[in-house]
């Protein structure tokens, strides 16, 4: 595989605890505009790009319905360990919770696995798509992670720990799916998954943006560029 894409996927992670570290960045104003720019771009990926490539390759679409839900769902009971940090939520409370990192980390893990270079159906658009949304929704979900940790008074070296660990489960997940060869033959099933989650995180994402039922400008913004960018990546 492409050691750029492993590159990309940690990367992420690295540049969103300089962004904590340089700019002692927190989940304030910007950082919301962040999620809801991330968030928007993650659903505009998985409808342009995600969801016609499954439902290409496979006739029977109640079959790849079945995992998109299984995807969904399985968010939801991740969501229940990690506390919601997948969308920017950040409630801790004393030490970590080493249930919030499990689900953290099967959610990194999981997402990750798509990536992997041994599918032969596997569109160079949708992967660099994919690609390009993990590490936009990595970042501020890892600015979030960090500064909790911090917050928290957490000790700097466990707390870069903790997030080294998160930084290395997507790359994890996709080398992993590479170099089993049987995992290729689950790839749209994989993929389905994948596209459940998505579809949950950038939904609750693009729902909590509106404050009181209504999005403020700059929120419209940054959803609507976000969109927008997703769908430029179409006819590049």
């Amino acid at each position: 595989m492409n050691p750029l894409t492993y590159i990309i996927l940690f990367g992420s992670v690295v540049f969103g605890a300089l962004i904590v570290k340089i700019f002692k960045a927190q989940s304030g104003k910007r950082m919301k505009l962040l999620i809801a720019f991330s968030g928007a771009y993650l659903f505009a990926i998985t409808v342009l790009h995600l969801i016609p490539e499954i439902y290409h390759t496979k006739t029977d679409g109640t079959y790849i319905g079945l995992f998109i839900l299984i995807g969904f769902f399985l968010q939801i009971i991740l969501e229940h360990f990690s506390q919601g940090i997948e969308h920017g939520h950040a409630h801790l409370h004393g030490s970590v919770p080493v249930s919030m990192m499990i689900g953290l980390c099967i959610h990194a893990f999981l997402e990750g696995m798509p990536l992997g270079d041994h599918v032969h159906h596997h569109h160079h658009h949708t992967h660099d798509a994919l690609l390009t949304g993990i590490a936009l929704h990595k970042i501020p979900v890892s600015i979030v992670l960090l500064s909790m940790f911090i917050h928290n008074g957490m000790k700097k070296t466990y707390a870069y720990a903790l997030l080294f660990l998160f930084a290395i489960m997507s790359p994890l997940g996709a080398f992993v799916s590479n170099y089993i060869s049987h995992i290729g033959q689950f790839y749209d099933e994989i993929m389905a998954i994948v596209v459940g989650i998505f579809l949950h995180i950038s939904t609750t994402i693009l729902f909590e943006s509106s404050e009181g039922h209504h999005f403020n400008t700059q929120k419209m913004v940054a959803i609507i560029l976000g969109a927008g960018i997703a769908l430029l990546g179409m006819v590049i």
